[in-house]
Formats: C-alpha cells, structure tokens, sequence
C-alpha cells in the first residue's frame, strides 16, 4: 500500500475509473480562535480587494453565541454589495472554509453572510445608516460611550 504524505495547504486529487475529480482538503485543522482568527484574515483580505468600503471588525467572542466576530462594510451601490459577497463567498470556499449561509443576495441592499465564526454584513450605505447595527454590539469605552 503507497504511503501518502500531504503538506498543509495541498489540494488532493482523487482519481475514480470515469473520470478526475477534485478532492479539497481544509488547508488548516486549526480548531476555535485559530480557526476563527484565520478566517478573519480572509474575510478581511478579500473585503479590501473588493473595495469594501467603511470596513469595521467587531469582536463578539463572550457576548454572543452567534460567533466570534462581527464585520460590517458598505458597498457603493447594489451591484458593489453583491460582487464583493460573491467574490468573499468564493475566496472562503477556496481557502478551504467551505460554503457560508447567505442571506440578501438578490436585493443586493442587505446581504448577511455567516461563516459560523464570522458574521459579515455588507450594506448599502443608506441601508447601513438605517440599521446602524454596529452601535447595538459595539462596547463603551471608559467614559461610557460608544464608539
């Protein structure tokens, strides 16, 4: 029997009698934080590549059970919102994080994107205005305010 070794970040092929298909092993194994630190990476690197605009990172690891973090960024317009959660939910997928439930993307206004550790909402502006949910879980600092 062949011995098989496999270096973190390699994508195994699996050969079958009709025909090559693409087996996709997670580039990590990392488990928690880690896991939920890297994917913020991600999430992140493929939000500025995107033009994302107005980027904020919330950190909710402690206050919620939903996740780890809460990112919410501003799209120019509904064209702008729908790419950059096309182009995050392929650049997650291809780092080995694997599909994400998403919520909005028809409208394009509004779209929620949750990777189970993150949270992404990617927003119009005026409809990121509206909602404002980035003062609902951000924290007070010393003086009691938010910011």
């Amino acid at each position: 029997m062949p011995v098989l070794f496999v270096t973190k970040g390699t994508t195994l092929t699996t050969v079958h009698a009709k025909g090559r298909t693409l087996s996709v092993i997670p580039k990590s194994l990392e488990r928690g934080a880690d896991a939920a630190a890297r994917a913020l990476e991600v999430v992140l690197a493929s939000l500025e590549d995107s033009k994302a605009e107005d980027i904020v990172t919330i950190n909710i690891a402690g206050k919620s059970a939903l996740g780890d973090y809460m990112v919410v960024v501003s799209g120019r317009s509904n064209r702008h919102v729908s790419a950059i959660s096309e182009h995050l939910l392929t650049d997650l997928k291809d780092e080995g994080f694997g599909s994400a439930r998403v919520e909005g993307l028809d409208t394009g206004d509004w779209v929620l994107i949750d990777t189970g550790d993150i949270i992404i909402h990617v927003f119009r502006p005026e409809v990121r205005e509206f909602y404002n949910i980035e003062k609902m879980w951000a924290a007070p600092d010393e003086e009691g305010t938010l910011h």
